[in-house]
């Protein structure tokens, strides 16, 4: 199966870089499966886990905040305002963030918090 090159980037750091067969996402218009060949396309992604399939059958899941992401040229990048790896999520802390943002009733906290388990449960 044919790969397209991916970066996934945070705002402050490279937080992957590599091959791919399949990268699922979710964007402001739905979730989006990006394979090469696939036509150019710009999007705002939402807070969600991110799955990069390899040619090795490895899959790689990434908590994802915010940003976009843009594909053209059998190339995808990942631009996203908070991201950290499912091996990187430390799932005790997330999980006292999740309780700590429901009580303060915290809608987004809770949501990034969410995110961060849902990437960790993935690994």
């Amino acid at each position: 199966m044919a790969e397209l090159h991916v970066e996934l980037v945070a705002a402050d750091r490279k937080v992957w870089s590599g091959e791919a067969t399949i990268v699922l996402a979710r964007t402001k218009s739905g979730d989006i499966g990006i394979q090469a060949g696939h036509t150019p396309v710009l999007g705002v992604l939402e807070s969600d886990p991110v799955t990069i399939r390899q040619a090795d059958g490895t899959t790689v899941i990434a908590a994802v905040h915010g940003g976009f992401l843009s594909f053209a040229d059998n190339k995808l990048s990942l631009l996203a305002e908070v991201a950290e790896l499912a091996d990187e999520i430390d799932v005790e802390r997330a999980e006292r963030a999740l309780n700590a943002a429901k009580a303060d009733a915290e809608a987004g906290a809770a949501r990034r918090a969410s995110v961060r388990l849902q990437a960790a449960a993935s690994r």
